[in-house]
């Protein structure tokens, strides 16, 4: 038996068909966590990346650890395990008659019961979110890197309990999203170089959302700058039409200005990404002549010059597929995610990277376009498993060298990594900061 609900703070969904993220999420559970007990869980979520969660289970938080504003994380509440023996009762009342000082406490039942009004109150402080349940202090939550009140347009209320009256006050009025002007930075420092008339060592295609105007102004100002700098390297946003037109004109207008923006003639789609991942191999081997070509995401930080390390110790001419491999992976057949037998008949998946950042060589990047035009490419809507699945057919042929590794890091960050995935634009400029001063080391997670 479940009894629980769920506040959330909501921002804007970055990618089609995934959750949008959640700034604050506050879940009480009265029956049905896995301890037994009452418990209050509250986390954030990114891209469907869950952080770590601070749970209140009925204990007071450590004198030791570190407060929110001056509150406590968790507050006590009465736990059914605790010892309440008659004996320790008739000394309490004994110390006092005899006079002894002791510090009277209050022990508060869990703050939520079954079939009973309450009032919750979410307010905002320096450091983070403090929740009062009927006027009592419950549990704060301490803002995490990547995740700000500005970034919150909506709240959601879900789970077992019924609604009486919200009231907000002081909420932001837009999201960066809606504001790109708070974003962009519109000065010619950013502007992307004129293409080189020379071949390239790599050139690096960056799948992005037209909405994304702090995401790319982030890149720009991080690692990409340093590929700007470089004649060797060229980097380039792919991003499709959004479905509000007033998210396109902006775009259009950041694209003129910047000049590194490459705007696919489709609307934006889950199932469309492989289409974006078809036109990297078009751009990186037809306009820019890449020895190898990159694809990666607007929230993954590139390592750039450890890249092309790794990049000089392959054999000049050899075929090349790198990135962080998938093998023996099976489609899920249920779920949210599911892959039907007429999407993918087959019991397994080819090896594939995964997609966040990978890297492959000119001639299967060019065989690839070459099959799209003459329609013989096969599509699949996941476009690592189509990438997998495109250098399986081209491996027939020829002798690819796979590369594996785990510091194209696909969960989050690892140190020393080649990529960082699910990069916030705050932590963007923190991975910079950190990697100017010679430390390839990631900042706060999720």
């Amino acid at each position: 038996m479940v009894s629980q609900f769920m506040m959330e703070l909501q921002g804007l969904r970055t990618v089609d068909g995934e959750d949008p993220p959640r700034i604050l999420h506050f879940n009480p559970r009265l029956r049905g966590d896995w301890s037994g007990k009452p418990v209050i869980e509250q986390n954030t979520c990114y891209r469907m990346q869950w952080g770590t969660s601070l749970r209140c289970e009925g204990w007071r938080s450590r004198a030791d650890e570190e407060t929110v504003d001056g509150m406590v994380k968790c507050e006590k509440w009465i736990r059914d395990d605790e010892e309440r023996s008659e004996q320790s009762k008739t000394s309490w009342w004994l110390n006092r008659l005899i006079g002894r000082t002791k510090k009277i406490s209050v022990d508060w039942p869990y703050p939520f019961v079954e079939d009973r009004l309450f009032v919750l109150t979410l307010t905002a402080g320096l450091e983070g979110y403090h929740v009062n349940i009927d006027g009592r202090h419950v549990t704060s939550f301490p803002y995490r890197t990547g995740f700000v009140l500005e970034d919150a347009t909506g709240l959601s209320l879900n789970g077992d309990l019924d609604v009486h009256s919200v009231f907000a006050g002081t909420l932001p009025t837009a999201h960066p999203s809606f504001a790109p002007q708070k974003h962009l930075e519109m000065l010619p420092i950013w502007q992307s170089p004129p293409l080189p008339d020379d071949p390239v060592e790599i050139f690096i295609g960056i799948l992005s959302a037209g909405n994304h105007f702090a995401e790319r102004m982030a890149v720009r100002k991080t690692w990409m700058s340093a590929a700007q700098k470089s004649s060797n390297v060229v980097a380039r946003f792919f991003v499709a039409l959004n479905g509000r037109k007033e998210v396109n004109v902006e775009l259009m207008k950041e694209a003129e200005f910047f000049g590194d923006i490459v705007i696919v003639p489709f609307m934006d789609s889950y199932d469309l990404v492989v289409l974006k991942t078809v036109a990297i191999c078009e751009y990186g081997v037809r306009v820019v002549s890449a020895r190898y070509i990159m694809k990666c995401d607007d929230d993954n930080f590139v390592r750039l010059e450890s890249v092309m390390s790794e990049l000089k110790k392959i054999p000049r001419g050899k075929s090349l597929y790198a990135g962080n491999m998938n093998y023996h992976h099976k489609p899920l057949r249920n779920g949210k995610w599911a892959v039907t037998y007429e999407e993918w008949p087959e019991e397994d998946y080819p090896t594939y990277a995964n997609g966040p950042g990978y890297v492959i060589s000119s001639d299967i990047a060019d065989s690839i376009v070459s099959e799209f035009a003459t329609h013989k490419l096969r599509l699949f809507k996941m476009e690592d498993v189509s990438m997998g699945m495109w250098v399986e057919r081209f491996n027939n042929t020829g002798q690819v060298q796979y590369v594996h590794s785990v510091k194209f890091c696909q969960f989050g960050c690892i140190d020393d990594y080649y990529t960082a995935h699910y990069q916030s634009p705050r932590q963007m400029l923190c991975l910079w900061d950190k990697l100017q001063a010679g430390k390839a080391q990631c900042c706060n997670m999720r």
